[in-house]
């Protein structure tokens, strides 16, 4: 029987427990958020320059970290292959020096000098939230725990990091290196928190914002405890999926059909923004799908510690059962399976694998091409125009990103219908001719079930932060 009082991460792979970590009690948590509060009114008054010269050589440190101890400890948390983790370590430092680049800019006041009265002065700076709460997901701990975390810090807010319970020790190694680079003790702290203690940390007084990232039903948990808690607290909440993309006529077949499995597959397409359903014109259909099953049967399904595996398990039994359901249900209802099971036997029905599967003669009645899947399972539709493709895209609870391919380059007339799409779209970010990717100097952002606020960018630095208007009258007589 699970202990209540903490936690204990099984590794996707082999089912065996990897760490566990106990919780602390509510006067131990009252005790972290008051060194949280009382760090950050002195944080704050540090420099800017000094803080973003921290956030540089946390970037020192952590990269003394870099190598095969930290890449198999992620695949042991959550299952990644242990080939590919090394993107993601090289992401998260990317986005850390992009962020650390624009931090100046993004928090530096507005004058009015311009059109201030004689007499008069008036100017708009930014001054940081307080104590900011950030809570991780699994899937990219790394990546999507920087969003929030190094650019608070810098903008003078204290963090409370929440890891997910599969990947706590992601969260331990990035305040390790921030606590190495000089970030005081009080401004990072580390939380492993049941549901119940994860509840009680949003509703506290002394917590002035919530950045979540996870999924709708854990973001409306969320949201309903903040609105529970005294006062009107800020919540961000970067939630799920159904990401499309349309295949136009002239699309370069070759290049997409690589780019689009890849952006399913990767990471056993457990990402936000992984292509989950695709929608190709009606005139290139057959060639695309035959393409795409082609390419998606040579996938190395298996033990994700190996080098040469390039697909490992879902994060969990339960996970790989709810995907496999969704895929019988599909095929209950009329879809077609593509890729025989038998390729990958290593995916049985008492473990975490999930072979990989493509789908057609699919339709939205299926929860396939309308639920977050979070598996490497993917639905093919045929279309007949843009119009179409633009209905069915749009025809989904969620509106995180979409992507078009078509040939831009070579058909002015196909960037003009890109554009015109990018304008009829209801999604955070609109591709051409790529997908499943995160460029920190664009806004991360998403519309309906993906959630609300922004993250990156100059954007990510004002949710961290509020504005605070300065008015003097200097001259009195």
């Amino acid at each position: 029987m699970a202990n209540p009082n903490s936690q204990t991460t099984i590794s996707p792979h082999n089912q065996a427990p990897l760490c566990t970590r106990v919780y602390p009690d509510e006067s131990e948590l009252d005790e972290k958020l008051r060194k949280a509060a009382r760090a950050q009114k002195e944080w704050e008054k540090v420099d800017l320059k000094e803080r973003i010269a921290i956030g540089r050589k946390f970037m020192e440190e952590f990269e003394k970290m870099k190598g095969d101890d930290l890449y198999l400890e992620l695949t042991e948390q959550m299952g990644r292959p242990v080939g590919q983790v090394p993107g993601e370590i090289k992401g998260f430092l990317s986005r850390a020096q992009y962020l650390l680049s624009i931090a100046e800019s993004s928090l530096a006041g507005v004058s009015l000098k311009d059109t201030d009265a004689p007499g008069f002065r008036r100017y708009i700076k930014r001054v940081p939230l307080g104590v900011v709460f950030a809570i991780a997901p699994w899937n990219f701990p790394y990546l999507t725990s920087m969003n929030p975390v190094l650019p608070a810090i810098v903008a003078g807010n204290a963090v409370l990091l929440k890891p997910s319970p599969q990947t706590p020790l992601t969260a331990e190694r990035f305040a390790r290196a921030l606590l190495n680079a000089g970030v005081p003790e009080g401004i990072i702290q580390v939380l492993h928190l049941s549901p119940i203690l994860t509840s009680y940390v949003v509703r506290h007084e002394l917590v002035d914002f919530v950045s979540f990232t996870g999924s709708v039903v854990g973001g409306q948990a969320v949201e309903r405890a903040a609105v529970e808690a005294p006062g009107f607290k800020g919540v961000a909440l970067e939630l799920g999926g159904k990401d499309p993309a349309y295949v136009r006529a002239d699309a370069d077949l070759n290049y997409t059909i690589a780019e689009l499995v890849d952006g399913a597959m990767f990471n056993s397409g457990q990402s936000c923004c992984s292509i989950e359903r695709i929608y190709v014109h009606e005139s290139v259909y057959d060639k695309f799908v035959e393409g795409y099953v082609d390419l998606v049967k040579q996938y190395k399904l298996g033990d994700p510690t190996r080098f040469d595996t390039n697909l490992g398990p879902v994060v969990s039994i339960a996970s790989a059962e709810r995907i496999r359901r969704q895929v019988a249900d599909a095929v209950k209802a009329g879809a077609k399976a593509l890729i025989p099971e038998d390729l990958f036997p290593i995916a049985q029905q008492n473990n975490a694998y999930v072979a990989p599967q493509v789908l057609v003669n699919v339709d939205h009645t299926m929860d396939v091409m309308m639920e977050e899947t979070f598996g490497p399972v993917v639905g093919i539709q045929k279309v007949s125009s843009d119009e179409e493709a633009v209905r069915l895209m749009n025809d989904s609870p969620y509106g995180l990103t979409a992507s078009i391919w078509t040939n831009a380059a070579e058909n002015p007339d196909s960037e003009k219908a890109f554009l015109q799409m990018v304008d009829q779209l209801n999604t955070g970010t609109v591709f051409l001719n790529r997908c499943d990717t995160v460029d920190p100097a664009l806004s991360w952002t998403g519309v309906k079930n993906s959630g609300r606020g922004v993250s990156l960018s100059k954007f990510g630095y004002d949710q961290l932060t509020r504005p605070k208007s300065v008015h003097m009258k200097i001259k009195t007589k």
